[in-house]
């Protein structure tokens, strides 16, 4: 009996202490995609997903070649808004940097991608191991955005103008594993595109965004829709009996 009682008492105990140890909460998996370019409207956006005072924001340059001019603008974008702005350069020397792509980017609240070569940056991030990075910053929870190029690569692929003359097929990152369209109305060529391409079945159906709008995805799934004003707008096309759906999405949010 004595030995029965101490099994049971021991057993008791290591329940008792599993359950005073404190869970481990899992990351919220967050993007924010948009179809144009960054501005203090998308910035300001991009910190409130944070949910964190003065959060640190790196900028990723890859698809301008690091041109000194974009990120000066990325800068200014950022100027008087409660954030921490940093960049991370793709075109680098181990003579000058001295922390690791993980150092840097994985010490981040938020990563936004610019805009620019999507095929160009694609390649550069595989042959650097970025696209790596930034599977690791995504399941750490840390926020990723960006338009153009910088939504694009969070998708399974869409149409990019990377190459001469026509717009051409892109592959992306898949996080979002559906196809992608920025630059919606802004580009005439883009639409009538895209719609083929669904049609084809050479993509995916998809999300596709004004310039002045944006989505939220939480763990892969759509959450909302946000706007710069009441003109843009988000849409998601399929295909359905055989001919191209286009859906608009209603607008949950417009910044200011």
């Amino acid at each position: 009996m004595k030995k029965i009682y101490f099994i049971t008492l021991l057993f008791a105990c290591c329940l008792s202490a599993m359950a005073q140890q404190p869970t481990k909460a899992i990351a919220t998996r967050t993007i924010f995609a948009y179809g144009g370019n960054y501005n203090k409207l998308f910035m300001q956006y991009v910190i409130s997903l944070t949910k964190k005072q003065n959060p640190k924001i790196c900028f990723l340059s890859t698809a301008t070649g690091d041109n000194a001019n974009y990120i000066l603008a990325w800068y200014q974008a950022c100027e008087d808004l409660p954030m921490r702005p940093y960049v991370q350069r793709s075109y680098v020397a181990s003579y000058t940097e001295k922390k690791t792509f993980d150092d840097n980017l994985l010490s981040m609240d938020a990563i936004v991608v610019g805009g620019g070569n999507t095929l160009n940056m694609m390649a550069i991030w595989k042959a650097q191991g970025i696209d790596t990075v930034l599977r690791k910053a995504y399941n750490k929870g840390i926020v990723l955005a960006g338009g153009s190029a910088g939504s694009l690569c969070w998708f399974q692929g869409g149409t990019t103008d990377s190459r001469p003359k026509d717009l051409s097929v892109v592959q992306g990152l898949g996080f979002i594993q559906t196809s992608h369209c920025p630059h919606y109305h802004s580009e005439p060529l883009r639409k009538p595109l895209y719609f083929e391409n669904i049609l084809k079945g050479k993509l995916n159906p998809g999300y596709a965004i004004d310039d002045l709008a944006g989505i939220v995805f939480e763990n892969e799934k759509y959450i909302k829709s946000v706007a710069c004003d009441e003109k843009s707008n988000t849409y998601f096309v399929s295909v359905i009996d055989g001919k191209v759906d286009e859906k608009l999405l209603p607008v949950g949010e417009v910044l200011k």
